[in-house]
């Protein structure tokens, strides 16, 4: 098993070593598969917390991982893995973020909600006015008091009990507390992502402008400072500085993949 892995990783750093020195869509494709256990792992996380299928978040997140391949440099001496991952996560956010909630809405309401609104605009096109909530609920076959708890979840996503159960196993349930995330936990995770993100941006950096951005940027010196302790002028600094962050922009700057995995 352990030898199995090594292989793998051996792999995988081949790769990315061969990927840097001459990118194709095959090399990235197979690094793809190599590291599609991140991926897969990140989809998994977010899974119970959204409406979205797990498919869709394994897709979504494949281009986070593309965007870390191409983006990635060997040479730095930096954890492909720690590199990969806040782009991979990123890309799922972004995509929750447009398109979907949260907490989940029981199928049955959202059916009802759907057939709902098909006989309200079937109710107005015949009587010329809208219709009444009962006479919605009637049509559905429910009481009124079902209707409107449906409408209020859909439309407004009310908040659920925590004690509500997402999922039964044979020796326990899980909650909706239970999967809800600690929001300090997780702006603690976003934070410590962005920071590794930006990391391995100015790793990536030529060493002069990388040695400035540490210098102003990091370690907060005054670009004065930091001319007298690389032994140039600050003129050039300012001039390190701003390639050096117009490059970090232009890493960080999540971009619109053209390209399609190929089978």
């Amino acid at each position: 098993m352990a030898a199995s892995e090594s292989s793998v990783q051996y792999d995988g750093m081949e790769l990315i070593h061969l990927y840097h020195q001459n990118p194709s869509i095959k090399l990235r494709n197979q690094l793809v598969e190599v590291h599609k256990g991140l991926v897969r792992k990140m989809a998994y996380k977010f899974i119970h917390q959204c409406n979205e299928p797990y498919e869709d978040l394994e897709q979504i997140g494949y281009l986070g991982l593309i965007r870390a391949i191409e983006r990635f440099n060997p040479h730095q001496r930096y954890a492909f893995s720690s590199f990969a991952i806040p782009y991979i996560r990123g890309e799922m956010l972004h995509f929750l973020r447009d398109h979907s909630t949260l907490l989940k809405i029981p199928r049955r309401w959202q059916e009802l909600y759907n057939a709902g609104q098909k006989i309200r605009k079937q109710f107005t096109l015949s009587l010329g006015r809208p219709p009444r909530e009962i006479d919605i609920a009637t049509k559905l076959n429910i009481s009124l008091q079902e209707w409107q708890e449906c409408k209020l979840a859909v439309q407004n996503r009310i908040p659920l009990s925590l004690d509500a159960t997402t999922a039964n196993y044979v020796d326990y349930q899980i909650t909706l507390g239970d999967i809800l995330p600690c929001l300090r936990t997780a702006l603690l995770q976003q934070q410590e992502e962005e920071r590794l993100q930006l990391q391995g941006a100015i790793s990536m950096l030529d060493d002069k402008r990388r040695i400035v951005v540490e210098l102003v940027l990091v370690k907060e010196l005054t670009r004065k400072d930091a001319a007298k302790k690389i032994g140039t002028s600050p003129m050039t600094v300012t001039r390190y500085l701003h390639k050096g962050v117009k490059d970090l922009i232009c890493y960080l700057q999540p971009q619109a993949e053209s390209e399609v995995l190929s089978a």
